[in-house]
């Protein structure tokens, strides 16, 4: 039994995994991290080991409490991943995409895929049917655009996003939630025929916090999954463990 805990810029998430299936996830501020990582060891006394993946380094309480009870693999660049890395930059390149890329390999080998996750950032990831990693691109999240409207304009208001925005705006909050949800939509819109018409079969994968408000009409090339960064981690623990 594996447990995966993933601390992002907003929340921490843990899940447990036995056979490579999910059987529990929380998803909680770092605030509440002691209280339900003690549930979760009362709840799952299996466990054998663990995997731990952070933005920051800001996280040594965290680290040394799940050390007091497991063994941990700290995500790292440094790692053995299931596929070629042809980014130029290796090391600068985020512990979440190479959580993501690898759960790639592992759901659908031998496939052309691009993973997109809507998080803070809206990340791209590009691994072929060969099982190599090409690169993507980053852009700014969600909750960055509306943060920043407000931030630096003198008058427009900090508004909530809403799932189902008019194309055109009557009023300055539906004028943003048109800018923005409906200006997502078609970046992910365009992006993804850009990749379609360059990588043939091409299977896309839509995760991340903000997936839910920014999904399209999904075509059969196109799957929503919230737990694949999850799956990922724990791919990496199971990988690393054998070799």
């Amino acid at each position: 039994m594996n447990l995966v805990i993933d601390i992002g810029n907003t929340a921490v998430k843990m899940a447990v995994f036995q056979n490579n299936k999910l059987l529990k996830k929380y998803n909680f501020t770092t605030e509440n991290f002691s209280e339900n990582f003690k549930n979760l060891r009362n709840s799952f006394p299996g466990i054998e080991k663990s995997i731990l993946s952070n933005v920051s380094n800001d996280h040594s309480g965290i680290i040394s409490e799940v050390q007091k009870h497991y063994s941990l693999l700290k995500m790292s660049q440094d790692l053995n991943f299931p596929f070629e890395n042809q980014y130029a930059t290796p090391q600068t390149l985020g512990k979440d995409r190479l959580a993501l890329v690898s759960a790639a390999v592992n759901e659908y080998p031998g496939k052309n895929v691009l993973v997109i996750d809507a998080g803070t950032c809206i990340t791209y990831d590009l691994k072929t049917a060969e099982e190599v990693y090409l690169g993507g691109a980053i852009s700014p999240g969600m909750g960055i655009r509306f943060k920043s409207l407000h931030k630096f304009t003198a008058n427009l208001p900090l508004v909530t996003p809403k799932p189902e925005p008019s194309l055109v705006g009557n009023s300055t909050e539906t004028s943003i939630l048109s800018g923005i949800i409906n200006g997502l939509r078609m970046e992910l819109q365009g992006t993804i025929q850009s990749y379609q018409a360059e990588f043939e079969d091409l299977t896309v994968i839509f995760t991340g916090g903000d997936s839910q408000i920014l999904s399209m009409p999904l075509k059969n090339s196109i799957f929503a999954n919230s737990n694949f960064l999850l799956e990922g981690l724990n791919f990496i623990l199971e990988f690393n463990k054998t070799q």
